[in-house]
C-alpha cells in the first residue's frame, strides 16, 4: 500500500516537471518574452504573435514528438525481445526518410498527412526487413541484434543519399536527418497529434503487446493472435516514426533511452510502464530542446544534436557496462 502511494506521488511530481519544462520552453529563444510580464498581462502584440505562432505550436511539438517516440521504442524492444533496439537502430527512421525522398521527387504537392503515410509506409517495409534479417542470421550476442539494424539503416541511408544527390535534394535530404524544431510553426506540426493518438492506442493494448515480448510459442499458447499484434505494434512504430520525421526530422536514441530507465525502476510490463515512458519521454525532449537553445545563444544546436550525444553515452553504458542486461 505504501509503495503504491509512493509510486503516485512520483508520478505526479513527474507530471509537475513535465508541465514545468513545458512552460520554460514557451519562454526560451531569441525573442525575449518574460514569464512575469505574461502573468502580469504585460505581453505585447508582438509576443502574443510570437506564442502563437512559434512556442506554443514547438512545445506541443517536443511533447508529442517525445512521447510518442519513447512509447514505439519500448514497442519495439518488446516484439523485438532486445533492450538495445529502437527506430533509430533499426532502419525505420533512414526508411521514413527514403519514403519523404520519394513523395518529393514524384508527388512534392501531396499534403503532410500524405506524405506521412508514404513515410510511414517505407518505415513499417524497412521495419519488417529488419526483423525478417533476425530470422535468417544466427545471432550469437543481443548487441548484434542493433548492430544488424544499424547496418541496415547505413544502407537505406546511402542508397537515399545517392538518390538525393543525383537529383539535388542534399539540402531537404539533411532536414530530416537533424531533428531540428525550431522550423516547427503553427500548421506544421499537427500531424503529431495522430502520433500522440497512436501512442495512447499502444497503451490500451500494452497488455497484448507485453504477451507477445514473451515470444512467439509461448504466446500463441495463451491463445494470442500473434501475427495479429506484431501487425498492431509495426504499424504504430511505423506511422509515428513517420509524423515525427515529416514534423522534425530524426529524433535519436529517445526510444532506446527512456524504455531502459522505466524498465530498471518498473520491469518491463508495458501496461504500467507506459504512462511513465510517455512523461520521460517527453521530459527528455524538453530538456534537451532548451539546452540547445541555451548552448550558443541566439544560435540553436537542433534537438537531434544533443540527444545524439546523450544516447550515444548510454547506448555504449548498456553495451560495455557491468550492468547492462538484455533479454
Amino acid at each position: 500500500m505504501a509503495g503504491a502511494v509512493l509510486r503516485k506521488n512520483i508520478y505526479v511530481i513527474a507530471c509537475v516537471a513535465v508541465v514545468a519544462l513545458s512552460v520554460a520552453s514557451l519562454f526560451v529563444g531569441v525573442a525575449n518574452i518574460s514569464l512575469i510580464d505574461f502573468l502580469d498581462g504585460r505581453v505585447s502584440q508582438t509576443d502574443w504573435l510570437v506564442l502563437q505562432t512559434s512556442r506554443i505550436p514547438r512545445t506541443l511539438a517536443l511533447v508529442f514528438a517525445g512521447t510518442s517516440m519513447a512509447v514505439a521504442g519500448a514497442i519495439m524492444q518488446m516484439l523485438a525481445r532486445n533492450k538495445f533496439v529502437e527506430p533509430a537502430t533499426t532502419g525505420t527512421v533512414e526508411a521514413a526518410a527514403l519514403g519523404m525522398l520519394v513523395v518529393l521527387l514524384f508527388a512534392p504537392d501531396l499534403p503532410i498527412v500524405g506524405k506521412m503515410l508514404v513515410a510511414g509506409v517505407f518505415a513499417l517495409a524497412g521495419t519488417g526487413l529488419f526483423l525478417w534479417l533476425l530470422t535468417k542470421i544466427p545471432l550469437r550476442s543481443v548487441v548484434i541484434v542493433p548492430l544488424i539494424g544499424m547496418m541496415l539503416g547505413g544502407v537505406i541511408s546511402s542508397f537515399a543519399a545517392f538518390i538525393a544527390y543525383r537529383f539535388d535534394m542534399m539540402q531537404a535530404m539533411n532536414v530530416w536527418t537533424s531533428g531540428d524544431f525550431s522550423t516547427v510553426l503553427r500548421g506544421r506540426y499537427e500531424v503529431l497529434w495522430l502520433a500522440f493518438g497512436l501512442a495512447i492506442i499502444a497503451y490500451r493494448g500494452a497488455d497484448k503487446l507485453t504477451m507477445a515480448g514473451l515470444g512467439q510459442e509461448f504466446s500463441v499458447s495463451l491463445g494470442l493472435d500473434y501475427r495479429k499484434v506484431m501487425t498492431f505494434g509495426l504499424v504504430i512504430i511505423s506511422l509515428v516514426t513517420a509524423s515525427v520525421v515529416v514534423s522534425a526530422g530524426m529524433i535519436p536514441f529517445v526510444g532506446l533511452i527512456v524504455p531502459n530507465l522505466v524498465s530498471l525502476a518498473f520491469g518491463d510490463n508495458l501496461k504500467k510502464t507506459l504512462p511513465w515512458i510517455a512523461l520521460l519521454g517527453a521530459a527528455i525532449v524538453l530538456v534537451c530542446d532548451i539546452i540547445g537553445r541555451l548552448i550558443i545563444a541566439p544560435f540553436e544546436v537542433p534537438v537531434g544534436a544533443v540527444l545524439g550525444v546523450i544516447g550515444s553515452l548510454f547506448f555504449l553504458y548498456l553495451v560495455l557496462g557491468r550492468n547492462a542486461y538484455a533479454r
